[in-house]
């Protein structure tokens, strides 16, 4: 959103790269993880909290799916017809969009990961 501001269209471009990437290697991570957990036999049908745990993590990773995908669709249109005041709105909302998946995120990992270490 800095660059942005600063109607650097190719500073622009790279960030949203950088976040792209950041994003698929945290599904990446998470896709992982779920693999490890059902070879391990810990699957959503096994407790209330595995399931709970599979639905919740699964449905903010879908999310940060989702948000790549509208990443890239922006950096499509950047591309094409520049700053537009269109593609600023666009890229206002995804950063509002991917900055609520972040404050999300703290509140699940906080509660599933960190106070499931507590207990």
């Amino acid at each position: 959103m800095l660059t942005l501001a600063q109607n650097r269209i190719g500073q622009t471009q790279v960030w949203l790269a950088v976040t792209g990437l950041f994003g698929a290697a945290f599904i990446g991570i998470e896709l992982y993880e779920f693999a490890h957990l059902i070879h391990e036999g810990a699957t959503p049908q096994r407790s209330a909290f595995l399931s709970s745990f599979f639905t919740l993590v699964g449905t903010h990773g879908l999310h940060v799916s989702f948000g790549i995908v509208w990443l890239v669709t922006l950096m499509v249109q950047v591309t094409q017809h520049g700053l537009i005041p269109e593609n600023r709105r666009r890229l206002s909302c995804l950063s509002l969009f991917w900055h609520f998946l972040d404050v999300v995120w703290i509140g699940v990992f906080t509660f599933v990961y960190l106070m499931g270490v507590l207990r």
